[in-house]
């Protein structure tokens, strides 16, 4: 690990920006330079290296630093090494929560605004998405916490979204000009309870939180969300709903969507990837250009191995995250915020 020099622009007493074999290094239209993703370690000539302390103090820097970049690393805090320091830490931020309904992923809440992560078998690979990009209510911010590192595997791997547009727009301009003017689709098939087997084993009632059929059908209604009843289950369907959006803070388009996922990881017993998601106008997606976005997202994504103790900050409007397959132990929190 390389040590870099403080940033005149950094917060001189606090931090220490570290570097990274693994992460990409991009020029931005102003010609500026940025390193992706941030990572942030103590500086060791502080006494007092608790980032929920620092963070209060640092807050408008840290924002302005994630709005450049789109994803902080804070590493070797030793402050934060439990699920209720996570939580504290999140807190420390200021962010409103955001409550997880019409998300696919099977979770379960730790403390506070703390919840597991994505809690599919470990053997199974989740790909790239943006966080609940397939509802219209989706969090800015998504926070990971590393409180067991993963023996192999596990990486999160992160990539920024205007970057897949681009080279999508380059190398797809009629694809891309049909997702922009279609959108997409989602389908899913819900069973009643959870299914931890499957990635996006989510059952209706945690979905929806509630019993009740019928209020499910409102919240359902309130995201723009159709509901069609089985016998066990229900089948969701969830727009059109855009594929492409404009991030109007930083003046780019971004790849802000759920296609490669659904595509290629929706399956279990109840459903089919292919017939996840479609152009908005009902018809097929092209499988030659989903697999080829699928590599290209992983031809840019950084994927640095979890340690203990790592807090992750995302922007979810800017950058698309994804799970390694792991063997375990493994256990990474996550907090979605508004």
């Amino acid at each position: 690990m390389t040590i870099l020099s403080l940033s005149p622009t950094m917060p001189e007493s606090f931090f220490v920006e570290s570097e990274l074999p693994h992460q990409k290094r991009y020029n931005n239209k102003d010609e500026t330079k940025i390193v992706f993703p941030t990572v942030l370690i103590p500086n060791r000539k502080l006494g007092d290296h608790n980032l929920k302390n620092i963070i209060r103090d640092q807050k408008p820097w840290l924002e302005s630093e994630l709005h450049k970049t789109g994803a902080i690393l804070f590493r070797g805090f030793s402050s934060v090494s439990s699920a209720s320091d996570f939580n504290d830490v999140v807190e420390a931020f200021g962010f409103e929560e955001l409550p997880y309904v019409g998300g696919a992923a099977p979770r379960t809440n730790v403390v506070g605004r703390v919840f597991t992560s994505n809690e599919s078998p470990p053997d199974q690979k989740i790909p790239f998405h943006h966080e609940m990009a397939q509802v219209p209510k989706f969090p800015l911010k998504v926070f990971f916490f590393c409180e067991v590192e993963p023996k192999v595997g596990g990486e999160t791997p992160i990539v920024l979204s205007h970057v897949i547009y681009d080279k999508m727009k380059q190398k797809y301009p009629e694809f891309v000009d049909r997702l922009e003017q279609h959108g997409l689709i989602y389908t899913r098939v819900l069973g009643e309870d959870d299914d931890p087997s499957s990635p996006i084993g989510r059952g209706w009632v945690s979905t929806f939180m509630t019993k009740d059929k019928v209020v499910a059908e409102e919240r359902a209604a309130k995201l723009g969300m159709k509901l069609e009843w089985t016998d066990d289950g229900v089948k969701t369907i969830m727009g059109p709903i855009p594929a492409i959006k404009v991030d109007e803070t930083r003046g780019r388009k971004t790849w802000f969507n759920s296609m490669v996922a659904a595509y290629t990881g929706w399956e279990d017993a109840r459903n089919d990837p292919v017939k996840a998601v479609t152009f908005g106008d009902g018809t097929p997606l092209p499988a030659q250009v989903i697999h080829d976005c699928l590599r290209i997202l992983e031809e840019e994504s950084v994927a640095i191995p979890w340690q203990k103790g790592d807090v992750m900050l995302l922007d979810n409007l800017a950058v698309l995250h994804a799970r390694r397959p792991f063997e375990p132990p493994r256990r990474v929190l996550a907090s979605l915020c508004q």
